[in-house]
């Protein structure tokens, strides 16, 4: 999550929200919080468009939080609120990777689905070629070359 979205969940102001992140930096390893990039911030101004003047042209980067992140930034927050909101959000993030796990489980059971049929695929190619070699008719005999007996 941003660090902008978080306040607002949180009731607080962005810069207040960083101010504090920032006062419980030995909170916050990295894979609790990182910076984004401007390179990663313009790609994400150009793909959500419904982002407030306010945050497209503000001259900070934004925080980016991990599901761990957010629980900390409640934790150091200290409101009721900001505790009520995390574990609503803790809540979203688990449902999350519910859901993936789900999705994954589906994909895998579609890649073995694919697997047999494309293997099946192969075996009904033989069988038709074979059952083709058995409809055409085998060629006409030819007379024998060479010696008969009368009885022949």
């Amino acid at each position: 999550m941003l660090d902008f979205d978080l306040a607002e969940i949180y009731g607080t102001q962005t810069r207040m929200l960083k101010q504090a992140v920032k006062r419980n930096k030995a909170k916050f390893p990295k894979h609790f919080l990182f910076v984004l990039t401007r390179r990663e911030w313009k790609q994400l101004i150009t793909i959500c468009d419904n982002l407030p003047a306010k945050v497209k042209f503000s001259p900070a980067l934004p925080y980016a939080f991990t599901e761990h992140g957010v629980m900390m930034v409640a934790n150091i927050l200290k409101s009721k609120r900001a505790a009520r909101m995390s574990i609503h959000i803790i809540e979203v993030f688990i449902k999350m990777r519910e859901m993936l796990i789900t999705h994954k489980d589906i994909l895998l059971h579609l890649e073995k689905m694919e697997a047999k049929l494309t293997s099946h695929d192969r075996d009904l190619g033989v069988i038709f070629q074979h059952l083709r070699q058995l409809l055409v008719p085998p060629p006409k005999s030819r007379p024998r070359i060479g010696f008969r007996k009368n009885d022949e």
